[in-house]
């Protein structure tokens, strides 16, 4: 069975991205979204790890992933799975929540596989408006597929069980990180600067975010090579910027955690600005 994938830009809809995808033996290796990963299985079943326990979701059931949870993604089947997702922003998310009138906090899905017939039609014609370029019905259609999640199956963000010493140490490390794509110091020194024990820091690290300090620098990587591929830079630079050896280290973290090629990603969003966007 052949797999396709295609990425886009949501045409009406800020900071959101859709993916239409056939997989079988493609995984996502382990990684975070800095938004929500909010999507349909249409056939199949997709076997995915989020956050230490293992979910199967099959044809008709949504799927539902938090930001920056730890997940992995693939085929549960050997005819693999088909789905449709929508990849919306915290800010996105927790706007509709508050006019609604929701607790403060940001949304949280508190189950990662939902059985919800109603929703799952109303995802399935939001995603294929926006797959048509219909710009009024897809942003009507996804506003209420995201208010109507958000009031069903969604709470206030729990507090992660870190320690405030873990939690300070953690926000440096990051900050440190996300100024060192390129050349990132050792555990050791990324502890040094931060105050703390490497044992303890790499413990807090991964409490809080679900991923040691590199396989998260690798999430970081490749959230910054989408920001510059959707700015027009092309992939071999684009592979030098963020810190990665070369275009076919890109290629390899960028399919395994978006799901397409980086030169599929930008081609989406070139066709996406030329045929559908007003300007620049």
């Amino acid at each position: 069975m052949i797999e396709q994938a295609r990425f886009w830009r949501h045409p009406a809809v800020p900071e959101t991205d859709l993916l239409k995808a056939r997989y079988v033996t493609h995984r996502f290796s382990r990684h975070v979204h800095d938004g929500y990963a909010i999507g349909l299985i249409v056939s199949g079943v997709e076997e995915f790890d989020y956050r230490g326990t293992l979910h199967r979701a099959a044809a008709g059931e949504l799927v539902l992933v938090n930001p920056d949870s730890v997940h992995t993604g693939q085929a549960g089947v050997p005819g693999g799975w088909a789905y449709r997702m929508l990849y919306p922003s915290v800010d996105a998310l927790t706007a509709i929540a508050a006019e609604l009138g929701a607790p403060a906090g940001t949304p949280h899905f508190h189950a990662q596989v939902a059985r919800d017939d109603q929703l799952a039609a109303l995802l399935g014609r939001a995603h294929q408006a926006a797959e048509r370029g219909d710009a009024l019905a897809a942003s009507t259609l996804s506003r209420t597929l995201f208010a109507r999640l958000v009031t069903r199956h969604a709470t206030p963000r729990p507090v992660a069980p870190v320690a405030a010493e873990g939690r300070r140490a953690v926000r440096a490390a990051l900050d440190l990180l996300h100024e060192s794509l390129v050349d990132p110091p050792p555990l050791e020194d990324l502890a040094v600067a931060v105050g703390a024990r490497p044992f303890a820091l790499l413990r807090a690290f991964k409490a809080a975010t679900g991923l040691p300090p590199h396989a998260y620098l690798t999430s970081l990587r490749v959230r910054q090579a989408r920001r510059l591929l959707l700015s027009g830079m092309r992939p071999a630079r684009v592979a030098a910027e963020v810190g990665f050896t070369d275009q076919a280290h890109l290629n390899r973290h960028f399919k395994r955690i978006v799901g397409v090629p980086p030169a599929a990603y930008q081609r989406a969003a070139r066709t996406y600005k030329t045929d559908d966007s007003p300007g620049p």
